[in-house]
């Protein structure tokens, strides 16, 4: 049986509101298609929906009880403003924890990193490590992922995103971890920002939550590294950096590249430690860095962590690989980087497309957004990587893509279409045994459903 996370009285308590019944809920959720026995379901209002409409639905379920602001046929507990109810309940679980609490943000890599650091610290603490699950890293995901978290654990692990300046801000002062850890700073979101050093400082708004003696880590590899240890300095004495480069804190001596991953030899702040990474490219030498460095912080098993990374399977969406059946006979590799898309992991992703081995590569690349004004460029750019990784045709996704499109005229082969569903059927009609394909773009292109579909053959 699930452990209890709360009692209906104890919510009240934390939420200022009146429970009706007495019962006990073991999991928390606000999305109805998720929720079942056990659970308290969280009435959202949204700007689309609005989550009291499901109430009858999920009691039907077998929760326990629901967050409402209006009285309803069924155990509740009734307050003035659900969102603001998740909030409080939020502070509530933060205020009971006796674990380290970890927070993670970046540009690129906060999932993955989030995932391995779970992975690691798991190891090491088997059945006593939360994490955010998903990508629920916004202001809705992390109240939930707070709400979600008991107050036993010895490692609770957080994921927390942005898009505006400010946001972090917000967030940090919810989780107030003892460690804050940003993965690296690329031209994301850039629609909603002057500059990529403006997106660096929204990012090192995670330290303004640390807890007193808290640690920051920090990417030292980065242009803007020594910004984001500044702003850490702020707020903290205790400042860790990790990467490639002489005078990192916690640096890769040296790499070398696997049949499915990456050897590393590192050199912590206490040791050192030989490793390999089940995970292709540069990129998650820098994440796995980032997520040894951490362990080290918390205290936790370094040769433990070691292990879990040379474990660690590739996540839906972010590098998971499938090995996909064809029609005509024999298998073709496909690469899911289907989540999310900036130019940074565009690269990134290109360049360990162009190190696999396979017979011909191809790329299905679907447009980036958020990008702002720099979008034609920063789409335009991607023609040299794209040459460089050897694709000898790609199919580009969206009406952004027209610049890389033109930028590829009589340099590669490539067809452009309109959507997610004009990928598939100019995919299926090249690919071919033995191919390796990259897809990957911004979430709302849905290529995803793409993979989906490909991956009913895996």
């Amino acid at each position: 049986m699930s452990a209890i996370l709360w009692t209906a009285a104890e919510i009240a308590t934390a939420t200022g509101g009146v429970a009706i019944g007495e019962w006990v809920a073991t999991g928390v959720t606000f999305d109805s298609r998720e929720a079942g026995p056990g659970d308290l379901f969280v009435a959202l209002k949204g700007a689309s929906t609005d989550g009291h409409r499901y109430v009858p639905e999920v009691l039907a379920k077998g929760v326990s009880g629901v967050l409402v602001s209006h009285p309803v046929d069924g155990p509740h507990v009734l307050v003035a403003d659900t969102m603001a109810a998740l909030q409080a309940l939020a502070v509530a679980a933060r205020q009971r924890v006796v674990g380290k609490v970890i927070g993670v943000t970046g540009s690129v890599g906060k999932t993955g990193t989030k995932e391995a650091l779970y992975a690691a610290l798991e190891r090491a603490a088997p059945g006593h490590v939360h994490r955010s699950v998903k990508s629920y890293n916004n202001h809705t995901g992390v109240p939930l992922s707070l709400a979600r978290m008991s107050s036993c654990q010895r490692y609770n692990v957080f994921e927390m995103g942005m898009n505006h300046a400010g946001e972090l801000a917000a967030l940090t002062r919810l989780v107030r971890p003892h460690l804050a850890l940003i993965t690296a700073i690329a031209p994301a979101h850039t629609q909603f920002f002057d500059s990529v050093e403006a997106i660096a400082d929204a990012k090192a708004e995670i330290f303004e939550g640390l807890e007193p003696g808290g640690t920051a880590i920090v990417p030292f590899d980065s242009p803007y590294g020594e910004r984001l240890a500044t702003a850490a300095a702020r707020h903290t004495a205790n400042v860790v950096s990790f990467g490639l480069g002489e005078g990192a804190d916690v640096r890769a001596l040296e790499t070398m590249r696997t049949p499915n991953g990456t050897f590393v030899t590192a050199r912590l702040r206490k040791r050192e430690l030989g490793f390999t990474i089940n995970q292709p490219g540069a990129h998650w030498v820098s994440n796995a860095l980032a997520v040894l460095a951490a362990v080290e912080a918390v205290g936790a098993d370094v040769a433990l962590a070691g292990l879990a990374l040379a474990e660690l399977g590739g996540l839906p969406g972010r590098g998971a690989r499938l090995s996909v059946a064809l029609p005509g006979g024999g298998t073709a590799l496909v690469i899911d980087e289907s989540y999310n898309a900036n130019p940074s992991s565009m690269r990134a992703t290109l360049a360990v497309l162009g190190a696999e081995g396979a017979a011909r590569k191809l790329a299905v690349l679907g447009e980036m957004r958020e990008l702002g004004a720099a979008s034609a460029d920063y789409h335009a750019g991607l023609a040299a990587p794209l040459i460089e990784a050897g694709v000898i045709h790609a199919i580009l996704v969206g009406e952004g893509m027209a610049p890389l499109a033109h930028a590829l005229e009589g340099r590669l082969d490539f067809v452009h279409v309109p959507g997610a569903s004009e990928a598939e059927g100019a995919l299926r009609a090249v690919l071919a045994a033995g191919d390796a394909v990259l897809v990957k773009g911004s979430n709302g292109v849905g290529l995803s459903r793409l993979v989906a579909r490909l991956g009913e053959q895996a």
